[in-house]
């Protein structure tokens, strides 16, 4: 699908191999207390379910739970698990840029040097995340025989068990009920997708949209992800941070990308400061220490690490992400504050009922929008 002449744009075993080579190590723990955390994390994914349900009410009293499967990782399986679901989320993108390319004299050999400098560099980025991801749900994960769940479920929960174990140990919190905080935000990501049937298609078309108003020929794309790279080796050879360039995703875009990309925030805000809404509501009853995680967590957040971290999180775009918690989770507190629960949860009527980038920065704009007089709803965005 994403092959010329038998050379794939992307070598994403390549990927695979770069990355579970330059990731660092876990923390160190015996075998007796790797199962033992493994055990606690699928345990407390499944107490979990119950608590999210009963504070969200997204899924009617009495309906079956998500059958969704959970899956505990270690880094190198976050690092598989995400390249199969990028395989799978950019084919259309790699498809048109093999188009463009397989037109051009040579182009099976550029395709072939190009899909392995692409494979490299991918894995070096992913290498960067795999330490620091506690928990995913994994909303395109294709079926497969090494990480089960895939199309037919819709998605897949991941826990990353080395990186909990080292949060909670920097951290200095007990380990106990940081593990259930976790899967407490995991766990209501999983809920938003398996209760609300569209949400994933109008996520996935969204993406799509944003990927195939890709302008650049794909030696550009190429280039500009390698000169970016480049570009912060060198800050972390000379110590210095120099000025901060663009983000990957900002190094694509065309007008009719901004456009998708700022309904993209504003959804991915949605969903992020829910979690971290549910989370922190759920807490207090079942996560003693639930304060005492959420302040801690929250100076780590900010705190960043280090210069090289902190051009790299630039560059993958994840100060965005950080800000989409915050944001997200000050929008739905307000909302819950104006209308309740109930009200707030026709957020997930149907895409028109998702807010806006500038209604997540003014809740009360959404709320007069889709608490209109009547109780109707506004049929545009």
């Amino acid at each position: 699908m994403t092959s010329i002449g038998g050379a794939e744009m992307v070598d994403w075993n390549l990927a695979v191999a770069t990355a579970t080579r330059l990731v660092r190590p876990g923390p160190e723990v015996s075998r007796d207390e790797a199962r033992a955390v493994v055990a606690e994390l699928r345990r407390h994914a499944r107490t979990s379910e119950e608590h999210v349900r009963a504070f969200t009410r997204m899924i009617p009293e009495g309906s079956p739970l998500p059958d969704t499967p959970v899956l505990v990782v270690d880094r190198a399986g976050w690092v598989k698990a995400n390249v199969a679901g990028f395989r799978e989320l950019l084919g259309p993108l790699l498809g048109k840029m093999q188009d463009r390319r397989s037109a051009t004299p040579g182009g099976a050999v550029i395709g072939a040097v190009g899909g392995k400098v692409t494979g490299v560099e991918l894995g070096m980025l992913l290498s960067f995340l795999a330490s620091r991801v506690l928990g995913q749900y994994e909303t395109f994960a294709p079926a497969g025989p090494d990480l089960p769940g895939g199309a037919a479920t819709g998605g897949r929960l991941l826990l990353v068990a080395p990186n909990v174990v080292h949060v909670e140990r920097e951290l200095e919190v007990d380990p106990h009920d940081f593990r259930l905080w976790v899967c407490l935000h995991e766990e209501t990501h999983r809920t938003q997708f398996t209760a609300v049937p569209w949400l994933r298609a109008h996520l996935e078309g969204e993406i799509q949209t944003f990927l195939g108003a890709t302008e650049m020929e794909p030696g550009a794309v190429l280039e500009r992800i390698r000169e970016a790279v480049q570009s912060f080796a060198g800050a972390r050879a000379e110590g210095e941070r120099g000025e901060e360039g663009p983000s990957l995703v900002e190094l694509v875009q065309t007008p009719e990308q901004r456009e998708v990309l700022a309904r993209l925030t504003a959804v991915m805000s949605l969903l992020e400061g829910h979690a971290d809404f549910v989370m922190d509501g759920v807490g207090p009853e079942v996560v003693p220490s639930v304060a005492e995680i959420r302040e801690k967590f929250q100076q780590r957040r900010a705190s960043g690490a280090g210069r090289l971290d902190a051009a790299l999180r630039k560059l993958l775009g994840l100060d965005a992400k950080l800000r989409q918690y915050r944001d997200g989770e000050r929008f739905v507190r307000a909302v819950v504050g104006q209308v309740g629960m109930d009200g707030f949860n026709r957020v997930w009527t149907s895409p028109n009922t998702l807010p806006t980038k500038a209604e997540i920065a003014r809740p009360a704009d959404w709320v007069a929008r889709v608490h209109r007089k009547g109780g109707t709803q506004s049929e545009e965005r």
